[in-house]
C-alpha cells in the first residue's frame, strides 16, 4: 500500500517519504508486504499529547491551512498526480466544464503539469484510483479500499432508507444488470434501454441507471474507466486488485483510521469538521473516536480576532515549526477545491465570504454562474468569471471583481494575467480575451 496519512500528506506539501504504510489510531498498523498485503503491527498505544491549549495566530492558521492543502509552494516541477490524491485524501468529481471540470482543475492548482488524460490513465488502466462518494462524487487512491467497505454498505443502506431511491429500485432488475455486465463486460447507461415512466421530473431516472447507481454506491459495482465524462461500470471484482477488495478490517479500525487521516490532512479542526471531511461517519463514531484518540487542544483565531477551540494532530508544534510563507503568485481556485469547500470555514479563517452560484436563478446571483476565487499568498483577493472557448481555442473574462481593500497595482494586475495564461493551457486555449473592463493601475 502506497503511504495515506503521514508520507503521503508530506510528499504534498513539499516532503518525501517512500515508505508505505497505512495506520489506523485503534492501535492497528498496517504496512505493505512485497506483495502489496497488509501486515498488522501493534504499535503501544499512545496517550494523549497535550494538557494546555495551543494558541494558533490567524497568520499561522492560514499558511499552515494552504500548506495542508497543497497550495503553499509553486504548484511547479515534475508531475506526481498520485501523491497529490493521496495528499489530499480524495479529489471530487464535477460534471460542469466552464473551463476544465473541477477534478482535473483542483489537481492542476497544485502542479500546473497536469493535464486532463493523466486522471483516466490512473483510473482505468493503472487501477491506483477509484471512484466512490465521499460528501459527493469523487476519486480516492486506490491504496484505502480497506477502509472503505463501511461506506459502501452505509451508502447502500441510505439509498434503501431514501424515499426517491428506495421507491424506484422496486422496478429495476438488478439481477440482470450484473448478468448483462458479467457477460458482457464494461457497460454504460448508454448501453440500457429502460424509460422511466410517469411524469418527467428534474431527477427522474431510468429503472438501470437506478440500479446502476444502486449497484455502485453498494460496491458490487466500480467504475472500470469514462470515456470523456461517460462512466462504465464493471463487477468490483474486476476492478478492485484481490488483495484489497478482500481485506476485512474491524469496523473500529476503519472509524479510527477514516478520522486520524482527516486530521492529519486538515492539521487542525473541530470534531465536526473532522467528520465531513469524508464523510463517512457518524456523529457518534467520532464523539467516540475524540475520546481515545491522541489530540491536542488549540484555540484559532479568526480573520476578525475572535477565537474558536478546535483539536489539532500530534505535530501540530512542529508543522507550525516548520512553515515557510506560501508563494505570492496568483492562484485561481476552483469552486469546489477541498481548500474552500467549508465556506463557513475559509469565511472565518480568511474573511472571505463566497459561496457558488450555479443552481440560483440567474436574476437572484450576487456573482455570476460559476465565479472562481483569486488567491493571492495567503489572502483571497477577488473573484473572477472565466469561460473557455475550447473551438476558438480562447479563454474569455467575463467579469471580475477586487475584495474590499484590495488595490489595483500594476504588480497585481501582472500576476493576474499570468495566471490566466497558465488557465489556458490547461485546455488548450491559445489567446485570453477580456469580455469585461480589464483593471488598470
Amino acid at each position: 500500500m502506497a503511504a495515506l496519512i503521514g508520507a503521503a500528506h508530506r510528499s504534498l506539501i513539499g516532503g518525501r517519504n517512500k515508505q508505505k504504510r497505512l495506520r489506523c489510531t485503534s492501535g492497528a498498523f498496517f504496512v505493505a508486504g512485497a506483495d502489496g498485503s497488509a501486515q498488522d503491527h501493534r504499535p503501544v498505544p499512545s496517550e494523549r499529547v497535550r494538557v494546555t491549549r495551543l494558541k494558533i495566530s490567524n497568520r499561522e492558521a492560514r499558511r499552515l491551512w494552504l500548506t495542508s492543502h497543497g497550495l503553499s509552494d509553486a504548484p511547479t516541477g515534475p508531475l506526481d498526480a498520485m501523491a497529490l490524491i493521496q495528499g489530499l485524501g480524495f479529489v471530487q468529481l464535477d460534471t460542469i466544464q466552464v473551463v476544465s471540470r473541477a477534478h482535473h482543475h483542483i489537481l492542476w492548482s497544485r502542479n500546473q503539469n497536469y493535464r486532463e488524460p493523466v486522471l483516466n490513465t490512473l483510473l482505468g488502466k493503472d487501477r491506483m484510483i477509484f471512484e466512490h462518494f465521499t460528501h459527493d462524487a469523487s476519486v480516492l487512491p486506490m491504496e484505502i479500499l480497506p477502509m472503505w467497505q463501511r461506506q459502501f454498505r452505509r451508502m447502500k443502506a441510505k439509498v434503501e432508507r431514501s424515499s426517491w431511491h428506495g421507491n424506484a429500485l422496486k422496478a429495476v432488475d438488478l439481477e440482470l444488470i450484473l448478468r448483462r455486465i458479467s457477460d458482457e463486460g464494461p457497460l454504460s447507461t448508454q448501453d440500457f434501454d429502460s424509460k422511466a415512466e410517469g411524469p418527467r421530473e428534474m431527477w427522474q431516472r431510468p429503472p438501470h441507471k437506478v440500479g446502476l447507481d444502486y449497484l455502485w454506491y453498494s460496491g458490487q459495482l466500480a467504475t472500470c474507466h469514462r470515456d470523456g465524462f461517460t462512466k462504465y461500470y464493471d463487477l468490483a471484482e474486476r476492478v478492485f486488485p484481490e488483495h484489497l477488495h478482500q481485506q476485512r478490517l474491524e469496523d473500529q479500525d476503519q472509524i479510527d483510521w477514516l478520522c486520524h487521516a482527516a486530521l492529519e490532512r486538515l492539521s487542525f479542526g473541530t470534531l465536526g469538521e473532522i467528520r465531513k471531511f469524508w464523510d463517512a461517519t457518524d456523529v457518534s463514531e467520532v464523539s467516540g473516536w475524540g475520546k481515545r484518540a491522541s489530540l491536542v487542544p488549540v484555540d484559532l483565531q479568526a480573520a476578525d480576532g475572535s477565537w474558536s477551540k478546535a483539536v489539532a494532530c500530534p505535530d501540530i508544534e512542529a508543522r507550525l515549526r516548520d512553515l515557510s510563507e506560501p508563494s505570492s503568485r496568483m492562484r485561481i481556485l476552483n469552486p469546489f477545491d477541498p481548500a474552500i469547500r467549508d465556506r463557513l470555514r475559509i469565511k472565518r479563517m480568511f474573511g472571505f465570504d463566497y459561496t457558488v452560484e450555479m443552481f440560483v436563478p440567474a436574476a437572484k446571483r450576487q456573482w455570476g454562474y460559476y465565479v472562481y476565487p483569486l488567491l493571492e499568498g495567503t489572502r483571497f483577493v477577488g473573484r473572477i468569471e472565466v469561460k473557455a472557448d475550447r473551438a476558438k481555442e480562447s479563454l474569455d473574462v467575463l467579469n471580475h471583481w477586487w475584495e474590499p481593500g484590495i488595490r489595483t497595482t500594476a504588480k497585481r494586475i501582472r500576476k493576474l494575467d499570468s495566471e490566466l495564461d497558465r488557465f489556458a493551457r490547461l485546455v488548450g486555449a491559445k489567446t485570453v480575451s477580456w469580455v469585461c473592463d480589464r483593471p488598470t493601475p
